[in-house]
């Protein structure tokens, strides 16, 4: 920390021309604020939907569910992935934790769909992706 600190001292040296031990405490201070806004427990579930997400089979499914926007079957998914029956299985439960799929069975069949929370990532980062 005494060489964050330091580099901090530093830094606001260079832009106030003069730096105080006060202004570093008040600077600490406001970064302190704007960390606890975040709120370590909005930061892990935050991390839990980018994890579900940071796999090519998840990310696909997702993909597909938002493309699709409507349910769509296991089976009809398993035909999309290359993974076994389980690792679908697997891959979905992991989005739907994450609260990115929701599934409901009807008869013997699972279906799942994208929720707004997807549509909205997958939105997002299409829009982040240039063509340049």
């Amino acid at each position: 920390m005494a060489q964050a600190t330091d580099r901090l001292r530093r830094y606001l040296d260079d832009e106030l021309g003069d730096c105080r031990s006060e202004d570093v405490k008040q600077r600490l201070d406001e970064l302190s604020t704007l960390e606890a806004a975040l709120g370590s427990e909005q930061v892990t579930a935050e991390l839990g939907v980018l994890s579900a997400l940071a796999n090519e089979t998840r990310y696909t499914l997702v993909r597909v569910l938002v493309a699709a926007g409507e349910e769509l079957c296991v089976c009809e998914l398993q035909a999309v992935v290359d993974v076994t029956e389980s690792g679908l299985s697997h891959a979905l439960s992991k989005l739907a934790d994450a609260g990115l799929v929701d599934g409901r069975k009807d008869g013997r069949w699972k279906k799942y769909r994208a929720t707004n929370r997807a549509v909205a990532l997958v939105t997002l980062l299409e829009g982040s992706v240039s063509d340049e």
